[in-house]
């Protein structure tokens, strides 16, 4: 299993110009690549190969405008082209967007392999450098003197704080003790989370809360003129108040999946079409400041450490139409409708835990395990992105 450990760098003035030259120079090799790459397919009707970049990448080395190209280590620049290569076989395979060309104001990153960098006793030294790289160390359960990264990711964020990440291949864990407890999870809007076991967990809604401070440091940047040292620092203070929003986001995001994952040997969730449901101009925002996306592979990663099973359900399967108790099936229910009663069994349905109670159905159903109360689902295969899923059913109307 691959393991990997974020923590925050603090370069001297040296290893911050080193680093920041590698990052320019990443960059511009990232780019140029790009551009080469497009004009070859658009103009000439080829394809571009790996070989190709890393000959053209030599070749650049070589002339008098990018010679600069030397200074720096080459297990960056390498790594670069393996990341756009890997990006267009994600793109043809539909997985990703099309590559895009890398800004300066953006958040840089320059990778290392073992042959650029080495640790001794907890200290990091990387190629082009003398003196070790300082970070703070603070996963208390893994000795750093034992550490053997195979990739080392030297980042800045656009507020300027500095990242080292090592990524380590490690034994898989051991399982957590079974719980005999298994859950149904609908995200919603308004509340962040409802569970088949009737708890609720509010939405945090971190971008409205930080709206107006957000709000008030962009404006003070576009007063500023464009290429000025006050512009330069407005745009950090834009970056630091993001920064605070998304970290307060991931803190709840992590805080919420682990406790599930802790608490439940089996859990259910509905596989969500959000790339979708964002073009909805009233909804986009806060389903994007929900992070279901993000949400959802956090599940993903924990379950799979900790031994747990997570089921995905497909995005067709009425959990919200269906009552939970007789399976009747509603030709129609709108958005606005939170509560509605079953026209067979008079059962008296909340929308979100009716769905909740549901998608732990098609869950035991999938799993092998008794569906309890709720009405279940039949079974398909959906991929590997979901390994596990319910189909739609469509149980007789009364």
């Amino acid at each position: 299993m691959r393991v990997a450990y974020k923590c925050r760098a603090y370069p001297d003035p040296e290893q911050a110009a080193v680093l920041a030259r590698t990052f320019g120079c990443v960059r511009v090799v990232w780019n140029k690549t790009l551009t080469e790459r497009h004009r070859a397919w658009h103009v000439e009707g080829r394809s571009t190969t790996y070989r190709d970049t890393d000959a053209a990448l030599t070749t650049w080395k070589k002339t008098e405008d990018l010679a600069f190209l030397n200074e720096v280590s080459s297990v960056p620049l390498q790594q670069a082209l393996r990341h756009q290569h890997s990006a267009f076989a994600n793109f043809y395979a539909g997985r990703a967007k099309y590559p895009r060309l890398k800004n300066r104001s953006s958040r840089q990153s320059a990778h290392y392999t073992r042959s650029a960098f080495r640790m001794d006793d907890g200290e990091l030294r990387l190629a082009k450098t003398a003196a070790p790289l300082r970070f703070v160390w603070s996963f208390d359960k893994v000795d750093i003197t034992e550490l053997e990264p195979t990739t080392v990711v030297v980042s800045r964020d656009p507020d300027g704080n500095w990242f080292v990440t090592f990524a380590v291949e490690t034994s898989d864990p051991t399982p957590e003790p079974a719980t005999g407890r298994s859950v149904g999870i609908d995200l919603g809007v308004k509340d962040f989370a409802v569970t088949s076991d009737g708890a609720r967990v509010a939405a945090p809604r971190f971008m409205e809360r930080k709206a107006r401070n957000l709000a008030r440091y962009q404006r003070r940047m576009a007063r500023c003129r464009k290429g000025s040292a006050n512009r330069h620092k407005a745009k950090q203070k834009v970056a630091r108040a993001h920064r605070k929003v998304r970290n307060a986001r991931n803190d709840f995001l992590h805080k919420t999946s682990t406790r599930l994952v802790r608490d439940n040997d089996l859990i259910a969730i509905e596989d969500l079409n959000v790339e979708g449901m964002v073009k909805n101009r009233k909804l986009a925002k806060p389903i994007s400041d929900a992070a279901w996306g993000g949400f959802r592979r956090m599940l993903e990663y924990k379950a799979e450490r900790a031994g747990r099973t997570l089921v995905v359900v497909d995005r067709w399967y009425p959990s919200s139409k269906t009552c939970s108790h007789c399976g009747h099936l509603l030709d129609r229910l709108d958005l606005s409708t939170r509560t509605w009663r079953c026209p067979t069994c008079r059962t008296r349905h909340d929308r979100d835990l009716n769905a909740a109670e549901n998608i732990l159905a098609a869950g035991r159903a999938v799993a092998g395990q008794p569906p309890g109360q709720a009405c279940g689902a039949d079974v398909r295969r959906q991929g590997s992105s979901l390994p596990r899923s319910a189909m739609k059913q469509e149980p007789p109307r009364a």
